[in-house]
């Protein structure tokens, strides 16, 4: 059996991916930092599957809370197999509202956790020949939309970067790229969604078996539903300079900044 490592994992896209890597077989490795939780996801997915569900306190915003993921996915005992760094949050407010302590927390957690995190998989990862990484990131990460946005996109380049470089070895990367999705992102940030259309809003189990799709197909970024791939190809056509307006105003109203 196959083992994967998921942070972020007791809400939204990384419960829905624990559930499904759960029913798939594979023992799983749970990071967030409430360990009370952790346990009852534990407990629950392997009283659900029949797979080995261990627990991993770590707090993802600090140096302590990295190392010990770090080096569990450099375990050579207990390898991990899969690695989704899915771990984030948004700030509610406009560049220079949000105190410039909270923007570095944003970036140590959807920066160098994932670049740290991503590092210590893949090489152990390429050392046996096989395994994968999917960076959960955004659209936003197409979109000028402050912090949020450019950490997201710095996700993407890297991922892309990183699969180039790692092409041929056995380790496939790939950077997740959804929309809006029905989680507790939104009200850990304190932001509304009663303005947010229904048509935008993605079910979580089915963006997750759409990415372990794409992943399995070695694409390096995933856009995991027909409508948002239609909307970030209009992104393309659109002037930046016309963009910029239209997402600032729209990210006041939907998005973390």
């Amino acid at each position: 059996m196959t083992t994967a490592l998921i942070t972020g994992a007791t809400a939204g896209i990384g419960a829905a991916f624990a559930r499904r890597l759960a029913s798939d077989g594979h023992n799983l490795v749970l990071v967030a930092r409430d360990t009370e939780r952790l346990r009852a996801q534990a407990t629950e997915l392997h009283d659900g599957h029949g797979i080995e569900a261990e627990v991993l306190t770590a707090d993802l915003s600090t140096d302590s809370g990295i190392d010990a993921v770090a080096a569990r996915l450099t375990d050579r005992v207990s390898p991990v197999d899969l690695l989704v760094n899915n771990a984030g949050f948004g700030n509610k407010g406009r560049y220079l509202d949000v105190p410039v302590a909270d923007e570095l927390t944003m970036l140590k957690v959807h920066c160098e956790a994932v670049l740290r995190l991503t590092s210590a998989a893949a090489g152990s990862m390429r050392e046996r020949g096989r395994g994968g990484v999917v960076n959960v990131a955004s659209v936003a990460a197409f979109l000028p939309r402050g912090t949020y946005g450019a950490s997201k996109a710095w996700v993407v380049q890297f991922t892309q970067g990183a699969a180039k470089d790692l092409a041929g070895s056995g380790v496939r990367l790939m950077a997740l790229c959804p929309g809006f999705v029905r989680t507790e992102f939104h009200e850990r940030a304190g932001m509304g969604t009663g303005n947010i259309p229904d048509w935008m809003w993605l079910d979580a189990d089915k963006l997750v078996a759409a990415a372990l799709e794409d992943l399995a197909r070695g694409r390096s970024v995933s856009i995991p539903d027909p409508r948002y791939k239609a909307l970030m190809g209009l992104v393309k056509l659109t002037p930046r300079s016309l963009l910029g307006g239209v997402t600032s105003r729209a990210g006041r109203s939907y998005g973390p900044q």
